[in-house]
């Protein structure tokens, strides 16, 4: 088995993603269209998008890890506005850009183009997030995108299964599909509840750290799998049981947080990035299905389905975001109607992703009858335009449109008061807390131990009040950066000592681990994550 290709694959992928942090263009794009060029390379592999792979094997950890950085409980506040944009909006978009296609491309069945309307109507708002939280934006938007993009790949899938059976002949109807949308959904939902807590009783027992990761690692794809074993949606058991561990990880201990942080962080971009150069490398395969059609047709079908999913979102977005009010004295009276600028924000997010494309290409090649699947090739291709049309037009101007309308952000200032608050309430607990443990004679320390354990909580308390505090005229630094900074350099003197003691063969490599590994962790505690 050659794996070089897998190789270059995952180390192109990285450095693109690693060279876009560095551009105003946002990663996405910038290795979709990375994927692109290099698929035009002669003798470059052909990477071919499985969806056996795809969706069993990429979908699930990349779920996890988004319902993992999710709020459980901010989604449960904006239940209805999630519910309506991942199931509501992804079955409108299915049936709206299905009909359009169906009068603009001429021979194109009505079955086939609501196959084509289920394939890109779910949304991947992995860039539309990122872009939310560099910006800035309220977190009612953000928690609002998250959401729509943890659940609404379960309601394409669905819907495509169900368009793909009328399309070949199966004679199920929409009454049926309804039905097998809400067993699958109640189905993954209840996998997802039954695995969830016995998962959680697990990670908390086991006591190694390295046992507890692996556990975290399978634990995406063992949800998956178990939910599609009984036809159940395979998504929402993923999602259902990432949101309650997430919103339990405190009760596990440090040493697996740590490390669980850092493993799903490389994971993530690793595979964020293969993803979306992944959709790039498809392009040579594409445009040779599509060849029979010529240049010109092709390109205006491709716009026409561009426009008809651009306006789509925006027919969805405004009414299901106001009717509510208009409807409901009890929405009125609990919740605040978003602005129409919040709504133009939600509306132009609707960047299409990997899933798409991963749907398209399970596409059956042949029908019931043994004909060819009507549209196949024309499909895959408004598929791959699609994705590539909103990464680069709505994923470049998503940014210009965010400053322009000026929405109204948190004041840092404001973040790091509630901080400062919540540090200090939670250190006058310990303060107390401490002194009750001194107090008995079982625990008596030195007076200098304790000491030093009082002015570890008084460092605690004070660090975040003193990021609020002046500015030094000459460092432009806060008196807590300037102590990070000198902290900073002080652990870096220890660590030149500690290995030159190794060079000069005092104490050994096993020793150095050890005197590292306690420097990280106090440096670890001492800098909040930028």
């Amino acid at each position: 088995m050659n794996v070089m290709p897998l190789l270059m694959l995952v180390a192109g992928s990285a450095a693109v993603a690693g060279a876009a942090r560095r551009t105003p263009v946002p990663a996405p794009l910038l290795l979709v269209a990375a994927g692109v060029a290099v698929s035009a390379v002669p003798g470059v592999p052909r990477y071919a998008l499985d969806p056996g792979i795809v969706l069993p094997l990429l979908l699930p950890p990349l779920l996890h890890t988004a319902a993992l950085d999710s709020s459980y409980l901010g989604l449960r506040a904006n239940l209805r506005p999630v519910a309506l944009l991942s199931i509501g909006y992804v079955l409108f978009a299915t049936l709206a850009v299905g009909y359009a296609a169906h009068l603009l491309l001429p021979g194109l069945p009505r079955s086939a183009a609501l196959v084509l309307g289920a394939v890109v109507a779910p949304p991947d708002a992995v860039a539309a997030t990122a872009i939310a939280r560099r910006l800035g934006l309220p977190q009612r938007i953000t928690t609002i995108l998250q959401g729509e993009s943890l659940v609404n790949d379960a309601t394409a899938i669905t819907a495509y299964r169900v368009a793909v059976a009328a399309a070949v002949g199966e004679g199920l109807d929409w009454a049926e599909g309804a039905e097998e949308f809400l067993l699958a959904a109640a189905g993954g939902v209840g996998v997802g509840l039954v695995l969830m807590v016995p998962l959680h009783w697990l990670r908390t027992h086991l006591r190694e750290p390295l046992l507890q990761n692996t556990l975290s690692l399978l634990i995406p794809f063992t949800a998956y799998a178990a939910a599609e074993s009984v036809h159940a949606s395979g998504v929402l058991a993923v999602v259902v049981v990432a949101l309650y561990l997430g919103h339990r990880f405190w009760q596990v201990d440090f040493a697996t947080r740590l490390q669980e942080r850092a493993v799903w962080r490389m994971a993530a971009f690793l595979l964020e990035s293969s993803v979306f150069a992944l959709i790039g490398l498809q392009a040579t395969v594409v445009l040779r299905g599509v060849a029979p059609y010529g240049a010109g047709r092709a390109t205006a079908y491709a716009v026409a389905v561009f426009l008809a999913v651009v306006v789509a979102r925006f027919v969805w977005v405004y009414p299901s975001a106001y009717l509510p009010f208009v409807l409901s004295a009890r929405v009125r009276a609990r919740e605040t109607p978003p602005t129409w600028k919040e709504a133009m924000v939600v509306g132009w997010a609707g960047m299409r992703g990997v899933v798409s494309l991963a749907i398209a290409f399970s596409l059956p090649v042949v029908v019931h009858d043994g004909g060819p699947f009507p549209g196949r090739a024309l499909i895959l291709f408004l598929t791959f335009t699609t994705v590539i049309g909103t990464l680069a037009v709505q994923g470049l101007t998503l940014p210009l449109l965010i400053r322009v309308l000026r929405l109204p952000t948190g004041h840092p200032h404001a973040v790091t008061l509630a901080e400062a608050q919540a540090q200090s309430a939670a250190s006058a607990a310990a303060e107390q807390r401490l002194e009750e443990l001194l107090a008995d004679e079982h625990n008596a320390l030195p007076a200098p131990l304790a000491d030093r354990l009082r002015a570890v909580l008084d460092r605690r308390r004070n660090a975040v009040w003193e990021r609020l505090g002046a500015v030094g005229e000459r460092t432009g630094e806060s008196v807590d950066d300037t102590y990070r900074r000198l902290d900073r350099e002080v652990i870096a003197a220890e660590r030149e000592v500690f290995v030159r003691l190794r060079d000069e063969q005092r104490i050994d490599d096993e020793l150095l681990r050890t005197l590292m590994r306690r420097l990280d962790l106090e440096e670890a505690t001492a800098y909040r994550e930028e």
